[in-house]
């Protein structure tokens, strides 16, 4: 286990405890000297120093002296200390591929929503590609402001050489393709088979929400 993932469940340890939470909570929008904390949080001086102790010491606060009174400190949240805490990582942003078992919905909304998301070329493919895009993925795609209208479902096989980010948004595209540990999977419920507005709206927002966090690009 790496240093980093070690520093980050210390963090994580930190924040378990209720009272260090409504310290983190009320020092995100301002600065605090110990004796506000300790009226916010009712607790002796000894036992609120332990608690800033444990969160300096894991570098979510940091303690500065009053530039006006000296004898004053005040504890400042360092926010950059929670960039990392939201689980997994995120991936250099490049071209990728998104596969699905027929390339007719998802896959496709995939590709579209990473080349307008992360401003980077996307392909799609299918392992049993349909013959044509689904109007549903289509008109799904529009109401979003991207285009699928001239968009063909591709075999993944025709593919000579695939980008080094690949993802599989279809259970069984995923399980079928189980060769490939280092590709990334997506588990997106199929909007085809209830065909409805809000079944492909909700697999694209999914993507959406999927990509942005695999990228670190804020919506």
């Amino acid at each position: 286990m790496n240093d980093q993932v070690v520093a980050r469940a210390e963090r994580h340890a930190a924040l378990g405890d209720p009272v260090r939470l409504a310290i983190i909570d009320e020092l995100a929008s301002s600065d605090r000297a110990p004796v506000e904390l300790q009226s916010l949080t009712q607790l002796p001086s000894n036992l609120l120093a332990h608690h800033l102790d444990v969160l300096e010491r894991v570098g979510l606060v940091s303690r500065h002296r009053s530039s006006g009174d000296g004898r004053r400190r005040y504890v400042h949240l360092e926010t950059t200390a929670f960039s990392d805490l939201t689980p997994g990582v995120t991936v250099t942003v490049g071209r990728a591929l998104f596969v699905c078992t027929h390339n007719s919905a998802r896959s496709q909304l995939a590709a579209a929503l990473w080349e307008h998301i992360a401003a980077s070329p996307a392909i799609s493919a299918g392992t049993h590609p349909a013959g044509v895009v689904h109007p549903g993925a289509v008109a799904s795609a529009q109401r979003a402001g991207l285009d699928l209208s001239t968009a063909q479902p591709r075999n993944l096989s025709t593919l000579k050489r695939l980008p080094a980010l690949v993802i599989t948004v279809c259970d069984r595209a995923h399980e079928e393709l189980s060769d490939h540990p280092d590709w990334l999977h997506w588990s997106i419920p199929d909007p085809i088979p209830t065909a409805t507005k809000h079944a492909f709206d909700t697999a694209r927002d999914a993507l959406a929400d999927r990509i942005r966090h695999l990228t670190g690009i804020a919506s």
